[in-house]
């Protein structure tokens, strides 16, 4: 199969399973949306940057009169693009990767979450207090508030 034909077959296929009419460049868009997938997805750069480049090499074959796929593609470009067909296929595509850790973390953020509320949480018993500290405290207040009001009135600060 040759280039065109390798990437229309992509092109049908991204249309397929986005279900959306812009087909490859509706994927492109979904990588470039999100911004941590180099994170998480080995090659995501390098695969977005061969999807822009053929679906630019496919508008130049299209639009341009002096631009041909024999003299703009090699049978590598084809291939590339029949393989990254079966990783859609075998959801080993950038996307399908990214999907798949973002649920693994989820997974995993859950059951942290899960496996922490699961421990008794810690309760704290405060002792009961004794009238008799009770009444000091209270004593102790009175004066501090006596002793506030003179320093008010006598002008001493």
């Amino acid at each position: 199969m040759g280039f065109i034909e390798s990437y229309k077959h992509l092109e049908k296929l991204c249309g397929e399973v986005l279900n959306d009419d812009r087909r490859i460049s509706a994927y492109i868009d979904a990588m470039i949306n999100i911004p941590n997938g180099t994170y998480h997805v080995k090659g995501w750069n390098d695969d977005l940057k061969k999807l822009k480049h053929y679906r630019w090499v496919r508008n130049q074959i299209a639009h341009e009169p002096d631009y041909t796929e024999q003299n703009m593609c090699h049978p590598k470009d084809a291939d590339w693009l029949a393989d990254f067909y079966n990783r859609i296929m075998n959801q080993t595509d950038p996307l399908s990767l990214y999907s798949k850790a973002n649920k693994s973390r989820s997974a995993q953020a859950h059951k942290s979450e899960s496996h922490i509320s699961t421990y008794p949480q810690p309760t704290f018993k405060r002792k009961k207090s004794s009238p008799y500290a009770a009444g000091c405290m209270m004593f102790l207040v009175g004066v501090l508030i006596i002793v506030a009001v003179i320093v008010l009135i006598s002008g001493i600060f």
